[in-house]
């Protein structure tokens, strides 16, 4: 596995190294000593999926609020998405700063997503899905976002937003602590 930083302080790209052979690929996407190795959570409590039917759709921005901040794993299992990402961690060198990542299925790719974050994707293709591995328990009581096209950060998406749950829409102006 190669760990690749992005721009957010502790954010990493992690890749995967596949073995081809005439069969196909083989490939490790989660490996504990190589993850420690590289100052990565390793205790994951959840295993997460979703299916967006169509493109446009936008998931996010969400994240938990201590002590239940969660740090997450993100993999496009199929079609393609932006995954974006937003530190809100007030004594962060990159607080209120966010990247955005192109994920495909088949790219060999995770983002790994520290506690601290908020995190959210837009679907580029039809049918797409996506995995998670999240670190604490889904807890409805520290359940934060922030708007996705909230101007306090200006996130510059990959295409119009054409599907999107009403609580996503109507998170309120980000307010910094």
């Amino acid at each position: 596995m190669r760990f690749i930083p992005t721009t957010l302080k502790d954010a990493v790209l992690i890749e995967a190294e596949p073995r081809e052979d005439h069969r196909g690929w083989f490939e490790r996407t989660f490996c504990m000593e190589e993850m420690a190795g590289a100052g990565l959570k390793t205790a994951f409590v959840q295993h997460n999926s979703s299916y967006n039917h169509a493109a446009g759709t936008l998931r996010g921005m969400h994240y938990q609020r201590a002590p239940h901040a969660e740090v997450k794993v993100i993999t496009c299992t199929r079609g393609r998405i932006q995954d974006v990402i937003i530190d809100l961690r007030p004594d962060s060198p990159t607080y209120l700063k966010w990247e955005g990542f192109d994920l495909k299925a088949g790219d060999h790719r995770q983002l790994y997503i520290p506690e601290g974050f908020a995190h959210g994707y837009l679907t580029l293709e039809d049918a797409t899905a996506v995995s998670y591995l999240v670190s604490t328990a889904y807890t409805p009581g520290a359940e934060g976002g922030v708007r996705w096209d909230d101007p306090a950060f200006g996130i510059d998406w990959a295409a119009e937003v054409s599907v999107i749950s009403e609580k996503d829409a109507a998170w309120p102006d980000f307010q910094p602590a």
